[in-house]
């Protein structure tokens, strides 16, 4: 049965295959044989391949997930081989396509990135600054890129936050689920209606933790990983998205304004974009609070996987909701060199 609230894609879970036949379908249709491990996914099964040369993540798209969708990322990918990013790149099967039908499903075969993930290091000014320099980076590679399914509804996209509330009430915590209430009714009489005046393009929308990688010394980016919630949307709200996993809930104004910062020296906001991100942030908070809570009521056997994110979130909501929205602003815009 679909859990509505959900919708289709989040109420499914992760398709199966077993070892031998996922070794069986990377050797016939990829060519690729090596050492097989099973990797952690939220709605795709993804199993990484070692092989003496190159690693691999071979991927088995969520049979609710709408075929041009999945063909939405690989072209994603495929647009942005030529911008020098550290992201999977596509590869082909045996006879030249990037995707294969097969009965179980849609199948990819990207490449494996190396590094430490994210949510294992430290966190630091530095590499805050790095993530916000990443993420510019990686929406200015994807300007210019457009398919149909750019507009399909995603339920991860800020911009469709309305759709969360019949969620609110799987946040267990009263107190909590009251603020992200509050929070989605200023997101809807404030904030939605100025969304349409502002810059749109496709985008990446899911920098969170474990979807990034970091070098050795802890200090830099190393890789990006994740296309599967990319939509096109407004700009801003994909600089919400990666800036809601880096506030320090202990210095929440300084550490939004070294993130927006770091981002503007690469792409220059606007000071409409820059009036709303403390909302947008406080909206992507709520977003994962609402939706993990939900998943994992439903999905209980993986829910340490699904509440990953969860503690950050709510230590980050409460954090900016003492924040003074106009102080924030201004600090904001100093920091952006507007003041």
């Amino acid at each position: 049965m679909t859990d509505t609230p959900l919708g289709g894609l989040l109420a499914s879970a992760p398709p199966e295959l077993t070892d031998d036949q996922a070794a069986r379908l990377a050797r016939d249709i990829f060519g690729v044989e090596g050492r097989m491990k099973r990797l952690t996914s939220e709605r795709d099964l993804n199993i990484h391949i070692a092989t003496p040369a190159q690693g691999y993540v071979l991927k088995l798209a969520n049979p609710a997930e709408p075929p041009e969708v999945t063909d939405f990322q690989t072209q994603a990918l495929l647009h942005l081989e030529t911008a020098h990013l550290p992201v999977p790149r596509v590869v082909r099967t045996l006879s030249g396509a990037t995707e294969a039908r097969t009965p179980q499903g849609i199948l990819r075969l990207l490449t494996y990135l190396e590094g430490r993930p994210l949510h294992l290091v430290q966190a630091s000014a530095a590499l805050r600054r790095s993530m916000a320099a990443m993420n510019a980076r990686i929406t200015l590679g994807l300007q210019g890129f457009a398919h149909p399914a750019a507009d399909h509804v995603l339920q991860w996209d800020i911009k469709q936050a309305a759709s969360l509330r019949p969620m609110l009430p799987a946040i267990a915590d009263a107190p909590l689920r009251a603020l992200a209430t509050r929070t989605l009714d200023h997101f809807d009489t404030a904030i939605a209606p100025r969304l349409p005046e502002l810059r749109w393009q496709v985008v990446h929308a899911d920098m969170n933790p474990h979807n990034v990688l970091v070098t050795a010394d802890g200090h830099h980016i190393a890789g990006v990983l994740d296309f599967g919630d990319m939509v096109r949307t407004p700009l801003v709200c994909d600089l919400a998205v990666t800036a809601s996993y880096q506030i320090d809930p202990a210095d929440p104004l300084t550490s939004l304004t070294e993130f927006a910062a770091a981002y503007h020296a690469i792409l220059p906001l606007t000071a409409d974009e820059i009036a709303l991100i403390p909302a947008l942030v406080a909206t992507r908070m709520l977003t994962t609070l609402a939706i993990t809570s939900t998943r994992a009521a439903r999905y209980p056997e993986n829910a340490p996987y699904i509440l990953r994110n969860f503690p950050s979130a709510r230590d980050g909501l409460l954090a900016l909701s003492r924040l003074d929205p106009t102080d924030t602003e201004t600090a904001l815009r100093r920091a952006c060199g507007m003041e």
